[in-house]
């Protein structure tokens, strides 16, 4: 069988440029090469498209240094709408080098022009094939406000909480601050539209408020305040199904806080302390079939085309709420969605092969 030739795309613009160079990495060491051939694509923090290296050790996960698209000097030529669909690189000495045919793009891209269906609508311009969500799931599921109101719409529950755009807390901040305090003691502050837990904060009482919106709005003009939900954190991976399937959905995995007061960035990352990752989640076989419907409901409900992680607070009166959905979700052999889908048994080599496959497919 003839090889097909996947661009790994990577880097990226947003705050996540990081976590998706690391991603990569674990996509480019763990990737079936002998059903593929590869191209690394990054993407630098400028939006630069660079020829990158394929050698996946050079993006580790590594809190003392996290990884990233440097500019060499490169710069890729996408193929032209309907033409040869041949992927070119421009040296920087100026010459031509022809890299060959590409059959789909492997998008491994977080959060803003990545996450939001900027990039899919750029390939779909392109006529070029790539795996993953497309242009209306990945903008809604990236827009956590546009998130809730379409899961709102098809029954399904949410956090209650409010959406604060930066010209509302600059014009009338007294009014914002009233209706923060009537959703409760504690709260928590999130941008509309990234990811990764990048400039979400927790707040008791009001205090910090300020700051946390501070924060917030360097990420986002829009920000999301929601009322906490106690219970459990359960994920669940979502792929899509082929030819009218309904997509599918893994066995739920769980986040288990032990000192820390939320799932954040270093606790995802950087292996903080205070968090443990449970997969499989220990919960019962009628709880299992739940979450998983729900999921795919929850996918469902966004027009889901490629793949999502659902993110779900189990509350102790048994009620499913959605946190949100990952278009993306983070994708390193140690991240959730990954291990959701082995424990379901998919292996990660798998589970890349099967999201090129989709890709292609489609």
């Amino acid at each position: 069988m003839d090889k097909q030739t996947v661009v790994v795309l990577f880097g990226g613009r947003s705050s996540e440029h990081s976590i998706s160079s690391a991603t990569a990495g674990g996509v480019l060491g763990a990737i079936d090469r002998e059903r593929y051939e590869v191209i690394p694509v990054g993407i630098t923090r400028d939006g630069a498209f660079v020829l990158e290296e394929d050698r996946p050790e050079k993006f580790p996960l590594d809190a003392d240094h996290l990884p990233e698209v440097v500019d060499n000097g490169t710069r890729v030529r996408w193929p032209e709408p309907g033409g040869d669909r041949m992927l070119r690189v421009a040296a920087p000495d100026g010459s031509t080098v022809d890299l060959g045919r590409i059959d789909v793009v492997l998008p491994l891209l977080h959060g803003l022009h990545g996450e939001d269906g900027a990039i899919q609508g750029f390939f779909d311009v392109l006529d070029v094939p790539y795996a993953g969500g497309g242009i209306l799931d990945s903008a809604v599921c990236l827009d956590k406000h546009f998130t809730k109101l379409a899961l709102s719409a098809a029954g399904i529950a949410v956090a209650p909480g409010i959406t604060v755009r930066q010209s509302d807390w600059e014009s009338d901040p007294e009014s914002i601050r009233r209706a923060v305090a009537e959703l409760g003691d504690v709260v928590f502050v999130k941008p509309s539209d990234a990811g990764s837990s990048v400039g979400v904060s927790r707040v008791d009482g009001g205090e910090g408020l300020d700051e946390a919106l501070r924060i917030a709005f360097a990420e986002s003009p829009k920000v999301l305040i929601e009322t906490q939900v106690s219970g459990r954190e359960i994920e669940v991976g979502v792929l899509a199904g082929r030819d009218g399937a309904r997509a599918r959905a893994s066995l739920p995995g769980e986040v288990v806080l032990t000192t820390r007061s939320f799932y954040d960035f270093e606790g995802k990352y950087l292996g903080g302390d205070g968090v443990d990752i449970v997969c499989p989640a220990e919960v019962d076989e009628s709880l299992i079939a739940e979450l998983q419907e729900a999921a795919v409901r929850a996918f469902e409900a966004v027009d889901g085309r490629g793949l999502a992680r659902v993110d779900f607070f189990v509350t102790p009166e048994g009620q499913l709420v959605v946190n949100e959905l990952n278009t993306m979700p983070g994708f390193t052999p140690i991240s959730m969605f990954p291990k959701c889908w082995i424990a379901s048994g998919l292996s990660y080599r798998d589970l890349i092969t099967e999201l090129i496959e989709a890709g292609l497919h489609r």
